[in-house]
């Protein structure tokens, strides 16, 4: 009855895993492949995979197949956890295609209830076509580089910049009513929670601001913020 459990246990975070593969890959683009293995059959341990021309895999694609110097291979072959299901990731290192290829590379390993890896999640990223953008961009910036320097006007400092940005986030927060002084209770705590998205009060000095724009207190400020974390709540 154990075995079977085990069995039904990593049945479940496999399939569970699987839709994860396609969505990743749509995410980030065709420079990103996903793998899911079932390390148990390592013969053909690829159960799903979205763009596998980055390594020439395909589902049913074995262990062995895959990019050398795979560290999340090695750690999936470690000695069982004594902790039961503690899954584990390897992050960030290099493995290299058959055609000699860098590829950064990242794997989620997955263990049982008794502590035995059986599945991990692989995540290969080909850098190939950004490192050619990049040399092809530095040569046609060279010569822009060369070119004599042209005076920039001088930029705002930061303080100034800020200041800014804060004034616009309360205008557009408070513009919808007008001014402060025809704005309804509930078109004040409205403006808030707007400016509260926009980061506002997060900056020093945001929720001074943001009360004096409003022609209230600080506390009422507050308070408006608490009103709008209970209505989320609800």
């Amino acid at each position: 009855m154990k075995a079977v459990s085990l069995a039904a246990e990593r049945a479940a975070v496999i399939n569970a895993l699987r839709p994860v593969v396609p969505m990743l890959a749509a995410m980030a683009g065709p420079h990103l492949e996903v793998v899911l293995h079932d390390v148990s059959k390592p013969e053909n341990s690829v159960v799903a995979i979205a763009n596998g021309h980055i390594s020439g895999r395909s589902v049913g694609s074995s262990v062995l197949e895959g990019p050398q110097n795979d560290r999340g291979f090695a750690a999936a072959t470690r000695i069982k956890s004594k902790d039961g299901a503690v899954h584990s990731l390897v992050e960030d290192y290099v493995t290299v295609t058959a055609d000699g290829r860098e590829l950064r590379s990242a794997s989620a390993i997955f263990r049982d209830a008794s502590g035995e890896p059986f599945a991990t999640l692989c995540l290969n990223v080909d850098l190939s076509g950004f490192q050619a953008a990049h040399g092809w961009l530095s040569q046609m910036l060279k010569p822009m580089l060369q070119a004599p320097e042209i005076a920039a006007p001088p930029a705002a400092p930061p303080e100034s910049q800020m200041d800014t940005l804060m004034q616009e986030i309360i205008n557009e927060a408070v513009s919808p009513g007008g001014s402060a002084d025809a704005m309804t209770r509930e078109e004040k705590i409205q403006a808030v929670g707007a400016m509260q998205r926009r980061g506002l009060f997060i900056v020093k000095g945001g929720v001074e601001r943001a009360a004096a724009a409003l022609g209230v207190s600080r506390f009422t400020v507050y308070n408006y913020m608490e009103q709008l974390r209970r209505r989320e709540q609800a």
